[in-house]
């Protein structure tokens, strides 16, 4: 089986921070209004929508972030066998990975600051 789930999956991991941030956009203006007695259940729902983007993205760009440091740590461990000395930079391609799964926890807790 070819590795052709590798590029898809990172589209995704980079993809879902953005959907992310677009629904913090979608949900931010309902909590600069002055809340009305009409607005209260629509506000709610917004903020249950708020907290389910922020949960999405972190989510999601976690297991992005899991699948890229697998693949790109299986490479490195197999490179450090046949070249000890490419420890240092293994280890920041290896750490540039897991920068996925910090993205979409920023962005959680930016959605999560509108609730």
């Amino acid at each position: 089986m070819k590795r052709l789930t590798a590029p898809l999956f990172g589209l995704i991991a980079l993809a879902l921070p953005l959907a992310a941030a677009l629904t913090y956009l979608w949900v931010g203006p309902a909590f600069a209004q002055e809340p009305h007695e009409a607005t209260v259940a629509a506000s709610a729902t917004h903020a249950n929508m708020a907290m389910l983007g922020a949960a999405i993205s972190a989510g999601l760009a976690s297991l992005g972030a899991a699948y890229a440091v697998a693949v790109v740590g299986s490479s490195a461990v197999g490179a450090l066998t046949e070249k000890p000395e490419l420890l240092g930079r293994l280890l920041i391609l290896v750490g540039l990975a897991e920068g996925i799964a910090i993205y979409g926890l920023i962005v959680a807790v930016l959605i999560l600051n509108t609730v």
